[in-house]
């Protein structure tokens, strides 16, 4: 018996990595004569050495100044245009308290929902950073019960999610009890 009868699983092994190693050539080999055929990688035409101008321009960081407010708002009367009503009738103290009085604008995704549905509610309040509203629903003509979910401000706006079992029109708004500051109300017709 001869060495390739006796050991035919070596003689596999061998086999197979010598195919290997031809076919790995043979790709190697393609994928030069591609890159040089596609001009990939050619340094002549392109600006590898630098000797190019500048292609990316950074300006130095200057700090900026934030007016404390949103950037995008929902519809509500501007405090000057406030200011300016309340002083004609007022006098100046009362004016400049009304101003300063902060303001949740609260609107809702949709007019109507399924029953159990989501709404999404959202809105801005640019004076409360960091607040945390509590949600507040009146089903029909009952009292306004609190709704077991908390709403978090940033960036002077606020976004959530509810979902309610309860069915026929359910007015909707957030109250913030450590200013003790009310949204507008917002009806919605449930399933």
């Amino acid at each position: 018996m001869t060495d390739q009868e006796e050991n035919p699983v070596t003689n596999g092994l061998v086999a197979l990595v010598t195919v290997a190693i031809v076919v790995g050539l043979l790709a190697g080999i393609a994928v030069l004569f591609a890159t040089n055929l596609l001009g990939v990688g050619d340094s002549s035409g392109s600006s590898a050495e630098g000797t190019g101008g500048e292609t990316l321009f950074m300006p130095e960081p200057v700090e900026t100044t934030s007016n404390g407010g949103p950037l995008v708002t929902l519809l509500s009367p501007s405090p000057s245009k406030k200011s300016s009503k309340s002083s004609k009738k007022s006098s100046p103290s009362a004016s400049e308290s009304e101003s300063e009085k902060p303001e949740i604008t609260l609107s809702q995704g949709a007019f109507e929902v399924e029953a159990g549905g989501q709404l999404y509610l959202s809105g801005v309040y640019p004076t409360g950073e960091g607040a945390v509203l509590d949600i507040e629903q009146r089903v029909g003509t009952g009292a306004w019960e609190e709704f077991p979910v908390d709403v978090n401000v940033s960036g002077g706006t606020f976004s959530v999610y509810v979902n309610t079992s309860a069915t026929g029109d359910i007015q909707w708004r957030m109250v913030d009890k450590s200013r003790k500051v009310t949204s507008n109300v917002v009806k919605v017709k449930h399933g």
